[in-house]
């Protein structure tokens, strides 16, 4: 009877969350048959016209679909890659340094962007991606006129990459570290004893023994691969760079905000839904394969 007490007490505690989750999240998913509907607010979800799968074959023949997908699925790869490759490689500088109050400062630094919104991020980064701005000063040293950072579309996906990981590497490498004192002294130890060397150590004991957390982080990302960051392209693209920075989340939102197609917007939202949750399933399966993570 004790123990039943207690697992009341605890689903006790879980009840607010799971009403959150169930009022915004569960409950909007209703909303999903508007995408099989040429949905007019006036009329609402009961009195508009039910057209099928129209809106789903019109997206698919639109160029700019073809072209939001394209976009998402680089800029998310790229992100994926990145936030993975910078911040293994930043927490093994990290785990290299002797002095630990050093080594404390510089991650307070570097951690600190992350708690740092959209919004002030991209307020900065235009004032220093300007045509006048530090970077552009900087460049000009090397040659006569700048570049146009927000303003190619060359330019632009990567100004999107190397931003993200500039806000979230510090956040990011906090798990590579925790995965890097995990690692058991006496490898080191040992291999000291036979004489290896610093570089030896890396790559026979520091990253074999964090491999298995890399291959984990890595297989999760996978479901994350039509997620390329909202705010944060919104806060920084325009019209110019619609071509290579435009994304699924941002061209819905103008499609079905502000201009009111919601029957469109929905089918593309609820295709990227779709094949999200594909990509979430199959994420975890290779993780419990080739990490040994499971969740149930």
């Amino acid at each position: 009877m004790k123990y039943k007490g207690i697992a009341v007490h605890y689903h006790l505690m879980l009840l607010p969350g799971m009403l959150l989750l169930l009022v915004f999240q569960i409950v909007p998913m209703l909303g999903i048959v508007i995408a099989f509907q040429d949905f007019i607010p006036a009329r609402g979800v009961l009195g508009s016209e039910w057209v099928g799968l129209e809106n789903f074959e019109y997206m698919l023949e639109l160029d700019d679909s073809k072209q939001i997908f394209r976009n998402t699925v680089f800029i998310a790869s790229m992100k994926i890659v990145c936030n993975i490759f910078f911040p293994v490689s930043f927490a093994l500088l990290l785990h290299e340094l002797v002095f630990v109050r050093v080594k404390r400062w510089i991650q307070t630094i570097v951690y600190l962007p992350h708690f740092l919104s959209w919004v002030i991020l991209a307020g900065i980064l235009t004032d220093m991606l300007s045509g006048n701005g530090l970077i552009n000063q900087v460049v000009m040293l090397f040659r006569e006129e700048p570049i146009l950072f927000l303003g190619s579309n060359a330019w632009f996906p990567f100004v999107v990459v190397i931003s993200d990981v500039w806000k979230d590497f510090g956040f990011n490498t906090i798990v590579f570290l925790a995965a890097l004192t995990a690692i058991n002294p006496s490898l080191y130890e040992a291999a000291e004893i036979d004489g290896a060397s610093r570089f030896r150590k890396l790559f026979h004991i520091t990253l074999p023994g964090i491999a298995p957390v890399v291959v984990l982080v890595a297989t999760l990302s996978i479901g994350q691969i039509l997620n390329a960051g909202f705010e944060q392209i919104f806060n920084l693209y325009n019209p110019i760079v619609y071509e290579s920075g435009d994304i699924i989340d941002t061209w819905v939102y103008r499609v079905g905000l502000l201009d009111a197609q919601y029957g469109l917007a929905t089918a593309v939202g609820t295709l990227k839904s779709l094949v999200g949750f594909i990509l979430i399933v199959i994420s975890y399966g290779l993780a419990s394969k080739y990490a040994n993570y499971r969740i149930f």
